[in-house]
């Protein structure tokens, strides 16, 4: 079983360091699914990418797990706007199906918990994903 938490541990990280960098390889996706509402799209596309990349990859390093899970988790909290705006106005995205649109957003709640079980206080006797 720990080998188990630990490999959750490990992909959660890589699969926040390679989203991040998919902010950079692929912008225009992103700059196309920001609400109109928001401004500075490039910059808040490039900013998201690299807390992504920076928070996946403290992740895996002990001593900053905690802080990045919390993190991380702040961000999903933060990019939620987005989806919903998606999710409400899907001729704005013909690209996507709507109710893949809306399937993103218990998505979310799915990798907070992720997020969650791999980096809270390893100390706890019941904390998931935790490396010894």
């Amino acid at each position: 079983m720990h080998l188990l938490k630990t490999l959750l541990k490990y992909l959660l990280g890589v699969f926040f360091i390679l989203a991040g960098s998919n902010h950079f390889i692929h912008p225009a996706v992103y700059l196309k699914i920001m609400p109109p509402y928001l401004p500075w799209h490039s910059f808040l596309v490039s900013l998201s990418g690299i807390c992504e990349m920076g928070l996946g990859l403290l992740v895996l390093i002990p001593p900053f797990t905690r802080f990045a899970g919390w993190g991380l988790i702040a961000l999903l909290i933060a990019v939620f706007p987005a989806n919903l705006h998606m999710a409400l106005h899907p001729d704005y995205y013909p690209e996507f199906r709507p109710g893949l649109l809306w399937l993103r957003l218990p998505l979310q709640l799915v990798l907070m918990a992720w997020v969650y079980a791999c980096t809270r206080d390893s100390r706890s006797k019941t904390a998931s994903c935790r490396t010894r």
